[in-house]
């Protein structure tokens, strides 16, 4: 592992070897209607859920497939992962998610220009027009601002957004990229019967072959300690690469937008071997957990940023009653979320 502002794919102009043929699919994990008729749609990179439009009122189902935000609201706390799978609640939009999600819009629409056309100017241009198209496929996301009648609040807002724009700029050179794939949707189904699911924010195929997949984070890299666990996503990804393709990806890289740095990791077969047992191991506790209706809550810092303190045993509130049919477990038997691997 290595911290690096220099790319290993395709920094390089020229041809790519094209990697879409295998690889794609549609552009987000969309779950069954929620009870109430609305709909939500859990997007695989950031993995924040909203409420949007509506629908037919159909049954809840159980999980059938991980995305790296899903397994890691399982890591986090089993009972996040209840509320966000199995029972769907709302969430409020975040002015931080929301900043996150323009500015991979902008990020992603530059590359439509040709490569002598992608300067900072340009890509800070797209910002207003990505800003209202976010709010025409996602209207909550005008709340956030809804108590700021002058305006300045939001402008602030998209200063910082063209500030992490400009920030790319200095670590990675638009106009000696041209990516494979951007904002790709990845599936594979593992023999297990597993199906593990994605957004790739871009991948660059030099003309080797190499693979490398890359990921923007609109936040600060973190500590070494914890970088591991920041690889865990990727990770995630290049095994469902690896099992399509059958590609091992030269490189992968979290490009920290929030603190200009580069994290990199050249993963081997091991690495992606690795993750497949713990996502196994993981998914287990996950069945486990949806048959028993064990859930239980993992009390973290993180507990004062969630959105469903008002339904957690941990505040003195009550999960909505279990939409699912319970399996009895018979006593002394070790079942649900206590079974969980943990980050290594």
């Amino acid at each position: 592992m290595e911290t690096s502002t220099e790319g290993a794919a395709a920094d390089g102009g020229g041809d790519v070897t094209p990697v879409a043929a295998a690889l794609t699919g549609p552009v987000s994990d969309e779950y069954p209607a929620n009870a109430d008729g609305t709909t939500v749609t859990v997007e695989a990179g950031e993995g924040a859920s909203t409420a949007t439009g509506t629908a037919a009122v159909v049954p809840v189902i159980a999980p059938t497939s991980l995305s790296p935000s899903r397994a890691g609201d399982f890591m986090q706390c089993p009972l996040l992962y209840r509320f966000r799978v199995i029972d769907r609640l709302p969430e409020k939009p975040s002015a931080a998610a929301t900043k996150g999600t323009l500015v991979h819009a902008v990020l992603e629409r530059l590359f439509d220009a040709p490569a002598a056309e992608r300067t900072a100017p340009r890509a800070k241009s797209l910002i207003p027009g990505q800003w209202d198209r976010l709010r025409e496929s996602r209207p909550e996301v005008v709340e956030l601002f809804a108590d700021d009648p002058e305006g300045e609040r939001l402008a602030a807002w998209l200063a910082e957004a063209e500030q992490l724009v400009e920030r790319w700029f200095g670590l990675e050179d638009p106009t000696r990229l041209e990516p494979a794939e951007r904002e790709l949707f990845v599936e594979a189904e593992l023999d297990s019967g597993l199906k593990l699911r994605g957004i790739i924010d871009r991948v660059d195929v030099a003309p080797t072959g190499e693979v490398r997949i890359v990921d923007y984070k609109t936040g600060k890299a973190p500590r070494p300690e914890y970088a591991e666990g920041a690889l865990f996503q990727m990770k995630f990804y290049a095994l469902v690469v690896w099992r399509l393709k059958r590609v091992v990806p030269r490189r992968l890289q979290l490009v920290y937008l929030g603190s200009g740095d580069v994290l990199t990791y050249d993963p081997v077969l091991a690495d992606l071997e690795r993750v497949e047992r713990k996502l196994l191991a993981l998914w287990d506790a996950i069945r486990q957990a949806t048959e028993t209706g064990d859930w239980r809550p993992r009390p973290t810092k993180l507990c004062g940023w969630c959105d469903h303190q008002a339904h957690c045993p941990e505040f003195g509130g009550t999960p909505p009653p279990y939409p699912l049919p319970l399996r009895v477990v018979e006593q002394g038997s070790a079942a649900g979320p206590e079974s969980a691997p943990r980050e290594t």
